[in-house]
């Protein structure tokens, strides 16, 4: 097998600088979500694939599906590649959407512009940098097989897909309730130095309060929504002194936390606010269960407002994904990856859960035994992701192109 590495390996080196080009044509066409015009980029993904002979399945979802979410355009692609008869299907799966990229980049951030090894750009990390990763080592593999003759049982399908930053109901999840792919076994788009088995969950609600607006002279004419907001802030806050003492179990999560990441309210400086509305994200750890975990929060948000008089509760759910925990099944890719990583990156590859929650656990809930592995640095801070300046080592995408090559060559390799 040594040979078949090398082989794989040295296409890889060959073909490097076309895998760049490739990754610098997918960065520069923008896939900000919000808005989530992201249609525009599966095209461009799909006449890319169709130049390295790929045809790709297209798969627009409705556009009332998709408004309804609050995204302007959506379309999934699947490659599908059949080697032989029998073996797993293996499911390489990448997401195309990314957060608007903010301020203070000092590289452009759909440049794709290459400088001191690095390639810039949002989602030059995550996650269009794992549409390159899995596609060369498709195109390696099938290279391998043409070139030594070698018979290979099973198919390999490329999954680039569109709505992570929404929660995946409308990429993978989609796919998958449609019937379009069950695949036995699944790798997503990570990191090169770890194998992510678990990952949190995330419950996300917009609560708003309802109270009576009046002119600040007359406050006693009002019922102030922000004095009720202020309560209940600081009941949310300290529901995590009670949420730091549910210790995971997990290797890489820690303990459920609740964050309150936007607050709106208020008319104008001298109007006591009649409405104000809060948003939260609630992340649970692998050993919660999500319906408890929902149930918890909307108890304690009901109990705080039920002591402010004269103030209306509405509670609207905006996100609920569950964590993804590990199946069995996914022993032969840990093991693959685990050893192709440390012969290429020359280090261990521990395996880990995540605090992030990802469109990985759909599959899961399908009963896909699913790992996260893909090009990338050790923490999601090092790259960048959803910061300025977010890049790629290019070393690294190199080298998780080689390690997902050689773990396909072992899986589907015919006795």
């Amino acid at each position: 097998m040594t040979d078949l590495y090398q082989a794989l390996d040295t296409w890889i080196a060959a073909h490097f600088d076309e895998e760049v080009r490739f990754l610098q044509a997918l960065v520069q066409v923008p896939t900000d979500t919000p808005p989530g015009h992201n249609a525009p980029h599966a095209e461009r993904t799909a006449a890319l694939l169709a130049g390295m002979g790929y045809e790709a399945e297209v798969h627009p979802v409705p556009a009332a599906e998709v408004q309804a979410c609050g995204l302007q355009s959506l379309t999934n692609l699947i490659v599908r590649q059949r080697f032989g008869e029998g073996g797993p299907t293996i499911a390489l799966n990448a997401h195309g959407d990314v957060v608007p990229p903010g301020e203070g980049w000092t590289h452009g951030p759909y440049s794709g512009e290459v400088a001191d090894g690095r390639l810039y750009g949002r989602a030059a990390a995550v996650s269009k940098s794992d549409f390159a990763t899995y596609t060369f080592a498709l195109r390696a593999l099938q290279a391998l097989c043409v070139s030594m003759n070698l018979p290979l049982k099973g198919a390999v399908e490329l999954h680039f897909t569109y709505d992570e930053e929404f929660g995946g109901e409308l990429g993978p999840g989609w796919l998958l309730r449609h019937g379009l792919t069950k695949p036995d076994l699944l790798i997503a788009a990570g990191f090169s130095y770890q194998v992510v088995t678990a990952h949190n969950g995330c419950l996300q609600l917009q609560v708003t309060l309802h109270g009576l607006a009046s002119h600040a002279a007359y406050p006693h004419t009002g019922v102030d929504a922000l004095q009720a907001a202020n309560q209940l802030l600081t009941a949310l806050y300290a529901h995590n002194t009670l949420l730091k003492t549910r210790v995971s179990q997990v290797a890489g999560i820690t303990h459920p936390y609740l964050n309150v990441g936007r607050i709106e309210g208020g008319s104008n400086t001298n109007v006591v606010p009649g409405q104000v509305t809060i948003k939260l994200d609630r992340r649970m750890i692998p050993e919660e269960d999500p319906a408890a975990v929902e149930a918890e929060v909307r108890a304690l948000i009901e109990e705080t407002v039920a002591a402010c008089p004269g103030i209306r509760l509405e509670i609207k759910r905006l996100l609920l994904a569950h964590p993804l925990q590990p199946l069995p099944g996914n022993a032969p890719l840990v093991a693959a990856i685990q050893r192709h990583g440390q012969a290429v990156f020359g280090e261990e590859i521990p395996v880990s859960g995540t605090p992030l929650y990802t469109d990985v656990r759909l599959y899961g809930a399908a009963g896909v035994p699913a790992v996260i592995y893909g090009a990338g640095p050790r923490t999601v801070l090092e790259s960048n992701a959803k910061r300025a300046d977010e890049h790629l080592v290019l070393s690294d995408l190199q080298g998780a192109t080689r390690v997902v090559a050689r773990t396909l060559l072992d899986l589907l390799r015919a006795p």
